[in-house]
């Protein structure tokens, strides 16, 4: 690869500007086309003229701009957008141009570093400074012409980038499959070598030095104990303050809860043949009932069987009131 990084057959696209010396394009020109062969045709463009331009998409492998001795070429957004977008994919492009050590008033000239950034946006990579110098005296002259800047903080730089190895746009179709690959039975293939290892065959059971052994050889006699219910209750059914049975309990404290309620509840006295007595009804307060008993008076109130079939219904203890 010769000089400015052209190769022979690659087509090159030269950018000029107005500031740029009519005698040292051409020599640049002459150059060029040195290094690509006659049979391979430079196009060479205005930097204002370049966005207008009808160049197809990735249609140079090499651009250079700004690269005239003495010009002063400002390289804006616009134009290397343009520039991305007329490269090959993996193409090069390789300028120069004046810019001002700090940041000053004057918005015309760049930073070097705003000028690598704004490559960046445009849409190049690996966008790397390959040298940075001082004016010639008829390039500070050209500047003051052309730009208004008569500062003495000036350098030129010369920057390389390059366009991704794809084109801007372009899209390409992922193939994702997540089917799993099974074997001629429907099954997910084995490793062979596993599937002989964990495989037992007849040999293999007539073997002499085959030690079986007996599942129940392996439990002992703490084992075979019938464990303590209580011991089987979980952590939250133990007795901390009241007694609750957890939902849906399976270790018999809601049963033995149950049991406790029911026992703890009192038992009615019943007359003969279970009757309930009238004096545990919710009934008036003036009521004059009694339950009845054996020491009950004959002739007094008594309690009035509520049931029809009682066997004690016609005894003297219900006398008719």
């Amino acid at each position: 690869m010769g000089e400015y990084g052209v190769a022979p057959g690659q087509r090159v696209a030269i950018i000029w500007d107005s500031s740029s010396p009519v005698e040292a394009l051409k020599d640049l020109v002459n150059k060029v086309q040195s290094l690509v062969g006659a049979d391979n045709h430079i196009s060479v463009e205005n930097v204002n003229q370049l966005p207008k331009s009808a160049h197809r998409e990735s249609s140079f492998d090499v651009i250079l701009s700004g690269m005239v001795p003495g010009s002063t070429a400002q390289h804006s957004v616009e134009l290397l957008a343009e520039v991305a977008r007329i490269l090959k994919p993996g193409g090069r492009v390789l300028l120069k141009e004046p810019v001002v050590t700090e940041s000053g008033n004057n918005g015309n000239i760049k930073t070097a570093a705003k000028l690598l950034t704004t490559l960046t946006l445009s849409g190049l990579v690996e966008v790397k400074e390959l040298q940075k110098e001082a004016l010639t005296p008829e390039e500070v002259q050209s500047v003051g012409e052309h730009l208004g800047y008569q500062g003495n903080d000036l350098l030129i730089i010369q920057i390389e980038g390059r366009k991704p190895n794809f084109e801007v746009g372009s899209s390409s179709q992922i193939r994702l499959s997540f089917a799993k690959t099974s074997g001629p039975s429907g099954k997910p293939s084995l490793d062979p070598g596993a599937a002989k290892l964990w495989t037992l065959s007849a040999n293999d059971m007539n073997d002499e030095e085959m030690d079986l052994l007996d599942s129940d050889e392996l439990l002992d006699s703490e084992d075979l104990k019938k464990p303590d219910p209580s011991s089987l209750r979980a952590p939250s059914c133990k007795e901390i303050g009241k007694k609750k049975a957890c939902k849906n309990c399976t270790c018999g404290l809601a049963e033995e809860l149950e049991q406790e309620k029911k026992s703890s509840q009192p038992k009615s006295a019943l007359l003969p043949g279970g009757c309930i007595p009238l004096c545990q009804l919710p009934l008036p307060g003036d009521a004059c009932l009694q339950a009845w008993g054996e020491d009950s008076p004959a002739r007094e109130p008594a309690a009035r069987c509520l049931t029809k079939t009682c066997p004690a219904k016609d005894s003297a203890a219900f006398p008719s009131l």
